[in-house]
């Protein structure tokens, strides 16, 4: 979240009135909307691994191992498997 100057976000109309029920403060407005971001939507976390997935089924397209990837990656085995395999299940959802 960050600062707003409501003096740089607010027409003046709104701003004075504002200023009738409180100044020099912070405060929160929340979204019109009840929806919050995913889990790593704001930040990028989701489409970093996201794409490193794609390139982990990638690699594994072009015959690398599964040991192969669990070193490049260090991730466990399992992660590895399940990455693949899922990664796998959503190109083969795409094509049909």
């Amino acid at each position: 979240m960050s600062y707003k100057n409501g003096k740089e976000v607010l027409p003046p109309h709104l701003l004075k009135e504002l200023q009738k029920y409180i100044q020099g403060e912070l405060v929160y407005i929340p979204k019109q909307t009840n929806r919050r971001a995913g889990w790593g939507e704001a930040n990028g976390s989701r489409l970093a691994l996201t794409e490193r997935n794609e390139e982990i089924y990638r690699l594994y397209e072009k015959g690398y191992s599964f040991e192969e990837l669990e070193q490049i990656y260090n991730l466990s085995m399992d992660s590895i498997r399940k990455i693949i395999y899922k990664t796998r299940e959503l190109h083969s959802d795409v094509k049909q």
